[in-house]
């Protein structure tokens, strides 16, 4: 059994679509982040980064004691290399699945985050119209990659459905909200729909619905003190008395 120490953000739901579509079973932990659950000791042994998503298997390959693996990628590519699944192995199509992994971990998470936190911002911190449109139109060129991308392959690694395109899938979802229009983008409009049409993807991305904060029915005092908890965070003190 994986424990998944778990908030429905777009990288809690890659990993949730993953072990949907492998059937693979498993618990979801609440890491309530709302509430700081992502700062307890007992969190950071397993996810040193402070955030979610994080896992422990409980049985893991060879046996021994459980395995906890922190970052969304990672723990994709051990469930799909685990279950084998999703994850081809020859050398050639191993790699275009890996880059695509990590171009989602290193340019379409972050930016895309970034976009919705400055078009959500608003003027609460002065004026944001620089970095709203250098958000914007940075998630826009992402789009445009993909949507070329799709335009001689079905999937980003080739023909074969695989890891890479679930975990981009999640950020795309909220594509409105990022000032996008997706008829822009035609074949990538054409794969969205389709993963957005299967079974295992709607109940990955349905996973922990009832967790969620609906934020705009909070107090003005509980959003500041929110805010105050997620953002602009620095460095955690190391413990005394370590390797020096």
């Amino acid at each position: 059994m994986i424990d998944l120490h778990y908030w429905p953000t777009p990288n809690g739901k890659k990993v949730t679509i993953l072990l949907e579509e492998c059937g693979t079973p498993y618990r979801i932990v609440p890491c309530r982040i709302a509430s700081g659950d992502q700062f307890t000791e007992e969190f950071l042994a397993i996810s040193p980064n402070n955030r979610m998503p994080a896992l422990v298997d409980h049985d893991p390959p060879g046996g021994g004691e459980p395995l906890s693996i922190f970052e969304s990628g990672a723990m994709m590519m051990y469930i799909a290399e685990k279950e084998g699944q999703f994850y081809p192995q020859d050398l050639r199509t191993r790699y275009e699945v890996n880059q695509w992994v990590m171009w989602q971990m290193a340019n379409q998470g972050p930016k895309c985050g970034e976009c919705g936190h400055f078009r959500r911002l608003g003027d609460r911190e002065g004026d944001q119209s620089y970095a709203v449109r250098r958000f914007t139109d940075e998630v826009n060129r992402l789009y445009g990659v993909m949507n070329n991308r799709f335009y001689d392959r079905r999937y980003l690694a080739g023909d074969e459905y695989t890891i890479a395109d679930m975990i981009c899938l999640p950020w795309c979802v909220g594509w409105e909200a990022q000032g996008q229009e997706i008829d822009e983008f035609p074949y990538f409009k054409r794969w969205f729909e389709e993963l957005r049409a299967r079974p295992a993807v709607q109940r990955g991305l349905d996973a922990g619905s009832d967790l969620s904060v609906d934020f705009s029915k909070l107090s003005p005092e509980e959003t500041a003190r929110l805010r105050k908890l997620l953002y602009n965070q620095r460095a955690r003190p190391a413990p005394a008395g370590g390797l020096l």
